[in-house]
């Protein structure tokens, strides 16, 4: 059975501790990257739930391999319509807020 991880500081990561997901890292931005590698690394982790913004201020690299990884998979939350948009139409290969 594959589990949720939430990787954050410890502002974002509470709302996921309260809703009983067990495996919270809470992490600031000196840390982050470390951590989030760390996580990768756990096999019995298969879904990782971080905040859109931080992934900004990681190593191109990281960011590529996050954005590409099967297992685990990365779900940002937070940001802009647009990130979505680009998410949905990845993730279903079709522009749902294309008019006409």
């Amino acid at each position: 059975m594959m589990e949720i991880a939430a990787v954050g500081s410890e502002d974002f990561v509470l709302g996921f501790r309260l809703a009983g997901i067990r495996n919270i890292y809470a992490a600031n931005s000196e840390i982050l990257e470390e951590t989030i590698r760390n996580v990768m690394a756990n096999k019995k982790i298969g879904i990782i739930v971080i905040h859109a913004g931080e992934i900004k201020h990681l190593p191109q690299g990281l960011r590529a391999r996050m954005l590409e990884s099967i297992h685990p998979v990365f779900i940002t939350i937070g940001g802009e319509e647009d990130e979505l948009r680009e998410k949905v139409k990845r993730a279903i290969g079709v522009d749902l807020y294309k008019s006409g």
